[in-house]
């Protein structure tokens, strides 16, 4: 299996609900340091997974979109927790669909899966992991 990894990061405020969350019920910032990880069993007729810049071009998008925002204002967050496992998985979701939309090149139609890994910190992180 081959794979591609592009990095970006993400600062974002939100609070937490549930006493298991401690003070992170309590709105707090947060940065994290962004993977985004592309996988294919075989290399495209470039001897590629992707495209590095395109890839890296639809991360920053998707990043930006949320990128300096208090995520309990947003309405597609209403209600939910917003943790680090949660966001992984909402940015890799919007990476898939921009892989099936041919954003990410014609090629990158034969990618079979992808991560995305948020660094909380340097000793804490989380992933979400999909087929394509």
């Amino acid at each position: 299996m081959f794979s591609i990894t592009v990095r970006d990061h993400l600062m974002v405020a939100h609070s937490f609900r549930g006493e298991v969350f401690g003070p992170a019920q309590r709105l707090h910032g947060a940065t994290f340091l962004v993977d985004a990880t592309f996988r294919r069993s075989e290399l495209d007729a470039d001897n590629i997974v992707v495209d590095i810049g395109l890839a890296t071009q639809q991360l920053g998008e998707i990043l930006g979109e949320l990128n300096y925002r208090n995520l309990d204002d947003e309405e597609a967050f209403a209600g939910i927790n917003t943790s680090t496992e949660f966001l992984a998985k909402v940015i890799a979701d919007r990476l898939a669909d921009r892989v099936a939309a041919g954003s990410l090149g014609e090629g990158a139609r034969a990618l079979t899966g992808l991560s995305v890994t948020l660094h909380e910190s340097h000793v804490a992180w989380a992933s979400y992991e999909r087929q394509l």
